[in-house]
């Protein structure tokens, strides 16, 4: 099993395709947060990882086709991105920068309270944006790339579960 992994191209593809399906189906059947097919994938990735003993470098280079559409994706969502800023832009402008700004206090808040060094900084400074350009705001500054990536990640899926509890407690139903 490891020398086929080692030998083909695609295998970290499948396997990471495979993984997100079944965390797309946990999601449909049990429709909790908590569920999320990224997260459910990260999971059964590393328990196979694990499980087959197999290097994550070697799974890695399977899977590094995946990265290589991460921006082309990210350049697709711009455009319903921007059809919707026309009809509600005062809306998502108080959206984005009530973002921004508790995303920078709470990346100094941090830094400050644990004693971060500036390469810790700025890796920890893109947090809230998109993996693809997460990816190049922290090589620009300086910061752990590899870590910026998991930040994201894990900001993203934490984020995903938080806000559709905080939209119950809230009685917040309007989409924008």
């Amino acid at each position: 099993m490891s020398e086929f992994m080692q030998n083909s191209v695609f295998w970290g593809v499948a396997l990471s395709f495979v993984a997100y399906g079944i965390g797309m189906l946990l999601q449909k059947k049990f429709r909790l947060a908590i569920f999320n097919p990224l997260l459910i994938s990260v999971i059964l990735i590393m328990l196979f990882l694990n499980i087959s003993k197999t290097d994550y470098k070697v799974y890695q280079e399977g899977a590094d086709v995946i990265s290589y559409f991460l921006t082309p994706a990210t350049v697709c969502l711009a455009i319903p991105l921007y059809e919707q800023l026309k009809k509600n832009f005062k809306a998502i402008m108080v959206g984005i920068l009530s973002g921004v700004l508790t995303s920078l206090v709470s990346v100094l808040a941090m830094s400050v309270f644990f004693g971060l060094n500036h390469k810790e900084y700025t890796t920890l400074l893109p947090k809230s944006i998109t993996t693809a350009i997460g990816m190049s705001v922290s090589e620009e500054l300086g910061g752990y790339v590899t870590l910026t990536v998991a930040i994201i990640i894990i900001t993203g899926i934490l984020g995903s579960i938080l806000a559709e509890a905080a939209c119950k407690v809230f009685h917040i139903t309007e989409p924008i």
